[in-house]
């Protein structure tokens, strides 16, 4: 069995900041959240400090870690998750807001984004108990999915409370917060005044204004390809967030089959069609890296519908006979991003 848990699938074609007519450039990058951050500053401000820049965001990135990661046993999550309660518990505001935005993306998708699908990721072995030797029975999955549906999840924000109606459900929000964070920075530059930048959190970004040479980000899209790393596609974007979901980066061979990370909630196994990879343009990266991950779980016809549904600006790549097929739902076409 092989198993690739390598999960960018889109990355920034930055300028070198050197060279006549090209504007300075501030890097930032690091680790946190179990992956890493890269940051672009074109034009930085005089006032901007880079040594507190830097510590301001990776105690941003560390707050939300401490919020929302199934793989420290300290952060709010495993508490709730850990808590076999089934009454109202008091929690943060932050992570309340942060539950009932991914419920309402649940009820938005019919159920194809749903944080409970917890008890089927570690099943499978993509959750912190460790990768699984082998596909799991059908009564083992049977049992894993009496403790999952977003409905059995309540919030009430205004009281900061949530309960869960199963002792034995586990959230997940890895589907959301990696956008989340991304937010989360681009608002802590857009306090600082800063005009133009690129934030880079796990593959997902949001950009602001122009890069060095004064044009939109260049966005590339990966070839969904299991052995390299080359473009497919690139475009050209500004004030907006990109985030892309893959089947191809996160996942065990066992028997002469590929099982993707990607685990359909409705069905309570990975998905097996045609769909490889599905981009989304949206201004918020935590809705982006939601929806993206639905319409994956939805796949070519069901996906393109929901994309079409919610004016979802989508860019899905479909495997047929071999070879990849594009499909651009009108609201992507109508960006006319390039």
């Amino acid at each position: 069995m092989s198993l690739c848990r390598c999960l960018p699938v889109l990355s920034a074609l930055l300028s070198v900041a050197c060279g006549d007519g090209r504007l300075p450039e501030l890097a930032l990058e690091g680790n946190v959240m179990g992956t890493t951050f890269s940051i672009s500053i074109v034009e930085p401000p005089e006032t901007l400090d880079e040594e507190v820049l830097q510590a301001d965001v990776v105690a941003a990135l560390t707050r939300i870690d401490e919020l929302a990661s199934t793989w420290r046993d300290d952060s709010e999550l495993s508490a709730f998750n850990n808590d076999r309660a089934i009454d109202w518990i008091i929690v943060s505001a932050e992570f309340c807001e942060m539950l009932s935005a991914a419920l309402e993306l649940g009820r938005e998708t019919g159920g194809a984004f749903d944080v409970t699908v917890g008890p089927l990721v570690n099943l499978w072995g993509f959750g912190p108990g460790g990768m699984a030797t082998g596909p799991p029975d059908d009564d083992a999955i049977a049992d894993a999915m009496r403790s999952v549906g977003f409905g059995k999840i309540e919030a009430d924000c205004a009281e900061k409370l949530v309960r869960k109606d199963d002792a034995a459900m586990y959230v997940d929000l890895s589907g959301w917060a990696k956008g989340y964070a991304v937010d989360e920075v681009a608002a802590l530059l857009d306090s600082l005044d800063v005009s133009n930048y690129l934030v880079e959190i796990g593959g997902e970004i949001r950009v602001r204004g122009h890069n060095s040479e004064k044009v939109k980000w260049k966005l590339a899209i990966e070839a969904p390809s299991t052995s390299e790393r080359v473009p497919h596609a690139v475009i050209n974007v500004t004030d907006t967030a990109v985030a892309t979901s893959g089947d191809y980066r996160n996942y065990f061979e066992h028997g002469g089959t590929n099982y993707s990370h990607t685990i359909d909630p409705r069905t309570g196994r990975p998905v097996s069609h045609g769909m490889a990879a599905v981009t989304v343009v949206h201004p918020s990266a935590a809705y982006a890296d939601a929806i993206a991950t639905a319409i994956l779980v939805l796949g070519p016809e069901d996906g393109s519908s929901l994309a079409y549904k919610l004016n979802v600006a989508a860019y899905m790549l479909v495997r047929e006979g071999g070879r990849l097929h594009e499909i651009r739902s009108p609201a992507f076409e109508h960006t006319g991003i390039r």
